[in-house]
């Protein structure tokens, strides 16, 4: 007498020689090949920023519910918040087509970028005088481009009309300043940004971002001493304390400069942030802050933009406008920063507008750590 157990045996070898010989079958006349218990398919399609090329795993409830959760997480971490160029040093000037040239590059990129960008910040030294004509050279470039929202503040160039001839335009030191006024050259500077509030440093929240625009708020006609360094007087330092305050939560935020800081230990002086000690004490309290500067003109191909031994992040920016490292104003290179914000990282990368290439010196990672 045959088992209830051999008799089980019996029925499903008998089911897989059938299922088998109809499998066959249908190899035969569709020409493919199908699997008799499981088959594989992909965990998901590989994600548009960042993420782990797609791999392959078996079908079964256990193995989908095992491994959908890591893969969840590792998308909500690399998820894409923020994206922004970063754009200093243009120097447009009536006088120099060559600086509307490289702009015409940048912009040409950027509207046209392989990846999404939300907004453009103007790092300062939007313009090389500071003129009303500058200005409309500015505005009229930016006007033949479709362009996302942009920020900005000001650099030293900024202020620089003080040193022209009121009748001839010409560069005149002993008569500086001709007429004019540091007060006039941040009014056509926030009449150009559209800053409502009168202040020249400016802070925004984009998709949960917080960006902060810190000012060079004088010049030499108003404080002779400042020479080309950033000087920032006490309101805008409290308002710099107050606005930092939200990130003890740990949150990331990007602060852009115009003028670099100097060596640790203490202020700064021309072509320097002069304030420094008070504005690293600011900084200091803060995980996950970047500080992004210009004013230097240095080529990333040429040295190290990456500034260490900080409390935060600082990275220098190249020019769109003058390149130093590459010899003269009419060089051919013009180049800027791309950002990427992540909820685990911070990507910034450098960008060569003139032949649109990635520059492989310039690519950081910050890592943005749990508080």
């Amino acid at each position: 007498m045959m088992s209830r157990r051999r008799f089980l045996k019996g029925m499903l070898l008998s089911l897989g020689i059938v299922t088998g010989g109809i499998i066959a079958v249908l190899e035969f006349v569709t020409g493919k090949r199908f699997a008799l218990f499981s088959q594989t398919v992909p965990v998901s399609d590989a994600p548009e920023q960042g993420g782990e090329v797609p791999v392959s795993r078996p079908v079964g409830e256990a193995a989908v519910v095992e491994q959908a959760e890591p893969q969840a997480e590792e998308t909500a971490s690399n998820e894409l918040l923020l994206s922004f160029f970063l754009l200093s040093d243009m120097h447009i000037s009536m006088d120099q087509p060559i600086m509307t040239d490289k702009l015409h590059w940048a912009l040409k990129d950027l509207t046209n970028f392989e990846s999404k960008v939300d907004m453009i910040v103007f790092g300062g030294d939007l313009t090389d005088f500071g003129r009303d004509g500058d200005y409309d050279l500015l505005k009229s470039t930016m006007a033949q481009y479709k362009l996302p929202p942009f920020y900005g503040n000001m650099g030293n160039h900024d202020y620089y009309d003080i040193w022209l001839d009121q009748k001839n335009g010409w560069f005149s030191e002993k008569t500086m300043p001709n007429g004019k006024t540091d007060a006039m050259a941040r009014n056509r500077f926030l009449n150009f940004i559209g800053y409502k509030d009168g202040n020249v440093y400016k802070d925004v929240y984009v998709n949960g971002v917080h960006l902060i625009m810190v000012s060079q708020e004088c010049y030499v006609q108003e404080k002779r001493d400042v020479g080309e360094g950033a000087w920032y007087k006490d309101d805008q330092l409290d308002w710099l304390k107050k606005a930092m305050e939200p990130h003890k939560d740990g949150s990331p935020a990007i602060v852009f400069i115009h003028q670099p800081l100097p060596s640790q230990g203490g202020d700064g002086r021309t072509h320097q942030l002069i304030r420094a000690t008070e504005f690293r004490a600011i900084m200091e309290p803060y995980k996950n802050v970047v500080v992004l500067s210009g004013h230097t003109h240095w080529d990333f191909n040429v040295n190290n933009h990456d500034n260490p031994g900080e409390t935060f992040r600082w990275f220098n920016n190249s020019a769109v406008g003058p390149c130093r490292g590459d010899s003269t104003r009419s060089s051919k290179r013009s180049q800027g920063m791309y950002v990427q914000v992540y909820k685990d990282k911070i990507h910034v990368r450098g960008r060569e507008f003139s032949d649109r290439s990635w520059i492989e010196s310039a690519d950081w990672e910050v890592p943005i750590v749990k508080v």
